[in-house]
C-alpha cells in the first residue's frame, strides 16, 4: 500500500452543497436525489457547516414513527420550525488536500462524524472525504 498518498486523490470534488439560505426541505431532497448522507454548508465557497442526514433524522423523530405517512407530517412541521443553521454541525473538522489519507482516516476513527470536509487555507470548500470513500480506497487496495 502506497504511503502518504493525499487526501485530495480520494476526496469527491463534483459537491452538492447547501446555504443558510436554503431549506431543510431542498436538503431532504438533495440527500434523496444524490444518495448522500452530507452537505457542506457554504456562505461564498466558504466552508461554514455541515448538515448531515442523520441530523434530519435526528430531527424529525423518524427512529419512532414506523408510518412513512407519519413520518413526511412530523418532518414537515419540523421543517417549517428550523433551519439549516439550527440543525447544521458549526464546528467541523476539516482537513487541507495535503493531508495524508492515514491522516484522515485517523480522525474518523477517533470521531463520532463520517465525514470530513477539504478546504484550502483560506476555508474554501474543495471537496469531501467520507467514511466510504475511505473504505472504497482501502478496497481497492486489497485487490491490486
Amino acid at each position: 500500500m502506497r504511503q502518504n498518498v493525499p487526501v485530495a486523490e480520494i476526496m469527491t470534488k463534483e459537491l452538492i452543497t447547501l446555504t443558510l439560505s436554503n431549506s431543510l426541505y431542498d436538503a431532504e431532497k438533495l440527500f434523496k436525489k444524490h444518495n448522500i448522507r452530507h452537505i457542506p454548508i457554504v456562505n461564498e465557497g466558504k466552508l461554514i457547516g455541515v448538515l448531515s442526514y442523520s441530523d434530519l433524522l435526528k430531527i424529525s423523530y423518524a427512529d419512532v414513527l414506523d408510518d412513512e405517512d407519519d413520518l413526511m407530517d412530523v418532518s414537515s412541521v419540523v421543517y417549517d420550525v428550523y433551519s439549516i443553521s439550527q440543525v447544521m454541525a458549526k464546528v467541523v473538522v476539516s482537513a487541507l488536500p495535503t493531508a495524508t489519507i492515514k491522516e484522515v482516516t485517523e480522525i474518523l476513527a477517533k470521531q463520532s462524524f463520517h465525514s470530513i470536509p477539504i478546504v484550502d487555507e483560506e476555508n474554501n470548500l474543495l471537496g469531501i472525504v467520507t467514511t466510504t470513500d475511505l473504505l472504497k480506497y482501502f478496497l481497492k487496495q486489497y485487490q491490486n
